[in-house]
């Protein structure tokens, strides 16, 4: 008995531990790491890097968004949205069920581009992008 409630506090020891790793604990002149998830509504700029690639800055973070395919009017476009469907938090991964809309050409509609992955970029990343593609 004694022996499993050893392994249980040095269990939970190891939990609260491995959950402080990489934490600033407040220290200003910590590098800072990007959130990983936000949301649509904090997205306040974008860049279209190419046909297939968007960066976003989302509150102060920057993200890369590698769509599904080719979203032919997303280079010319100066407006851009992002939907979701199932929950409205986006996370940086797998993107299921987030997709960038823009408007067709001649602004007949709209056109729904998926987004198969989502990146957070480090400062180091974003202060290495060319100016065309920092959003």
């Amino acid at each position: 008995m004694a022996r499993s409630a050893i392994f249980v506090a040095t269990a939970i020891t190891l939990a609260t531990v491995t959950g402080c790793a990489g934490t600033d604990h407040g220290n200003p002149t910590a590098a800072r790491e990007p959130r990983q998830c936000f949301w649509a509504n904090d997205v306040r700029n974008f860049r279209a890097v190419n046909s297939t690639t968007v960066n976003i800055r989302a509150g102060r973070d920057v993200y890369r968004l590698d769509l599904m395919g080719i979203c032919p009017n997303i280079n010319w476009n100066e407006r851009m949205g992002l939907v979701t469907t199932g929950s409205s938090s986006i996370c940086a991964g797998s993107a299921l069920g987030v997709s960038v809309v823009t408007r067709r050409t001649g602004g007949r509609g709209q056109e729904r581009c998926a987004v198969r992955q989502i990146t957070a970029l480090t400062p180091e990343q974003v202060a290495a992008l060319p100016p065309r593609e920092r959003p």
